[in-house]
């Protein structure tokens, strides 16, 4: 079993920025992907990518945060971190962590990012 534990959320001005962590633990294997979904209020149906990076160290990102948003990965353990810029209030959510490795799909239990003034 794998366990993902988040953290970084919080309150934030338009303009600012935030960065969101991952880290994995459990029986894990060498070869995962990971990455973040996001839910806006009221959409609970309706889960956005907003960043991946594939095992190999290809990333992969949503539409509406390229150029703001980056992630990365760290090459010793099973972490992630997103670091989020220029904030917009539309990028308010629940942002949850996920990680495939291949065999099933893994998610974490989500952080808040609110976006006001």
């Amino acid at each position: 079993q794998v366990q993902l534990v988040e953290s970084g959320g919080g309150l934030v001005q338009p303009g600012g920025s935030l960065r969101l962590s991952c880290a994995a633990s459990g029986r894990l294997g060498s070869t995962y992907d990971m990455g973040w979904y996001r839910q806006a209020p009221g959409r609970q149906r309706q889960r956005e990518l907003v960043a991946r990076v594939f095992w190999g160290g290809d990333t992969d990102y949503g539409d509406s945060v390229k150029g703001r948003f980056s992630i990365s990965r760290d090459s010793a353990k099973p972490l992630v971190e997103l670091q989020m810029n220029s904030l917009k209030p539309e990028d308010t959510g629940t942002y949850t962590c996920y990680l495939f490795d291949f065999v099933r799909d893994y998610w974490g239990q989500g952080t808040q990012v609110t976006v006001s003034s």
